[in-house]
């Protein structure tokens, strides 16, 4: 029997329960692999801030039948204003507009993790608060041992993790290269007040420091606060020193700082790192392959993270389905990927200088800029060009795999 004959009766390890892994669950089981999920954590983690299907990834989720549900979890944003630190509105870009960060379809991290979960509970299992802790590889399968002391043998195994992966550190003898952005970022729920509304809210301010307020759909507001700062300089804190970092950063920097200052104190949803691309020079180590962040991080300064995630994820599944062997179906999951992953690496100019500028005089040239793209005629000069008068091109190709006629081509 050949290994393509067999392929359906693959037992393939999905590590990490956010968006690639299920995602990437959700079409090996469509196409007969026999899927497993372990997740580190106890419990889905359905914290996070808001991010975008769109592009490739909002294709993907029409083929896997969630776009209404996606839609349904809307976070309300119409969307982004930029105001100065005395909260007066330099410009604002409705979610119609080619300049506004907000989409069509915009989402909670937490509530796109929820869907794609309830979408593969029932033909996925799902293992929760177990990682894996060793790995060995034969020409035939891969040990895997588990933190609960369980071992375990599998075909194969997919890290969809995060940047620091674990089972990538365990699997690749090659460590990938990040590449710092110089800056630090923080995310946490906060509670909504008078000041916030339907409206993204963006402010700069001086010492590099970009404070960002978004509406969800829960009744709260997601707030994130980005500066710049040397590589290891918050490395290694506790979370209490990671509280006291923060605020000791944004004190006295105006707007709605003071606010953040209470809300930082008694979080619970804290989220504090560098923020750093992963460039791993390959994808795949023997039966072993990595999705995702673990693979190919773009950052959310990019805003490419949903897409990348769940495209890698679906055209890994695919090229397991159709190629002749896990070799083969690794190495063109490379090819296709790897083109579009370099693509969305590239960063808009401007980053992190011109964007969080330290100084006054920078912060105020900035928002001058902003106002200008933000006047009447720059408004109708990007909308006549932009994306509203013509359809957005096609990022990457998404094979149809369901209807490949020949599986053995690749």
């Amino acid at each position: 029997m050949t290994e393509i004959e067999d392929m359906k009766d693959k037992k393939i390890l999905v590590t990490g329960a956010s968006i690639a892994g299920p995602t990437l669950a959700y079409w090996l089981n469509r196409y007969g692999f026999n899927v497993t999920v372990a997740e580190r954590a106890p419990e889905l983690r359905l914290g996070g801030q808001n991010i975008d299907v769109k592009g490739p990834a909002a294709e993907i989720a029409r083929k896997m039948g969630i776009e209404e549900a996606i839609r349904a979890q809307n976070t309300t944003e119409v969307g982004l204003r930029f105001v100065n630190t005395r909260n007066k509105t330099v410009a604002e870009f409705p979610v119609e507009s080619s300049l506004s960060m907000t989409q069509e379809l915009e989402i909670l991290r937490g509530d796109l993790v929820r869907i794609l979960y309830d979408l593969t509970k029932v033909d996925v299992e799902y293992r929760f608060g177990e990682h894996i802790t060793q790995l060995e590889q034969t020409n035939a399968n891969v040990n895997v041992t588990f933190s609960s002391s369980r071992s375990e043998l599998f075909d194969l195994v997919i890290a969809a993790e995060g940047i620091g992966s674990k089972t990538r550190e365990l699997a690749f003898a090659k460590r990938p290269e990040f590449k710092f952005l110089g800056l630090y970022t923080a995310y946490l729920t906060i509670t909504r007040s008078a000041t916030d509304s339907s409206w993204a809210r963006w402010c700069n301010a001086e010492n590099g420091i970009v404070f960002l307020l978004r509406p969800d759909n829960h009744g709260e507001t997601r707030a994130s606060i980005t500066f710049t700062a040397t590589e290891d300089e918050y490395k290694g804190l506790s979370l209490e020193e990671q509280r006291s970092a923060l605020i000791g950063r944004i004190r006295g920097s105006g707007w709605e700082s003071e606010r953040l200052i209470m809300e930082i104190n008694k979080t619970s949803d804290l989220y504090f790192d560098r923020i750093s691309q992963v460039k791993a020079p390959e994808w795949s180590e023997g039966r072993v392959a990595i999705v995702g962040d673990a693979a190919y991080c773009a950052t959310p300064i990019a805003g490419k993270g949903t897409d990348l995630a769940m495209t890698g994820a679906y055209i890994l599944a695919g090229e397991l389905y159709t190629a002749s062997t896990y070799q083969k179906a690794f190495e063109v999951y490379e090819q296709k990927m790897r083109p579009y992953v370099e693509k969305c690496q590239q960063l808009p100019p401007g980053i992190p200088g011109l964007v969080y500028p330290r100084t006054k005089i920078g912060v105020g040239l900035l928002n001058t800029v902003v106002s200008a793209f933000g006047s009447r005629p720059a408004k109708w000069v990007f909308s006549f060009f932009g994306k509203d008068k013509k359809a957005p091109k096609q990022e990457i190709t998404l094979p149809d795999y369901l209807n490949t006629t020949d599986r053995s081509a690749n």
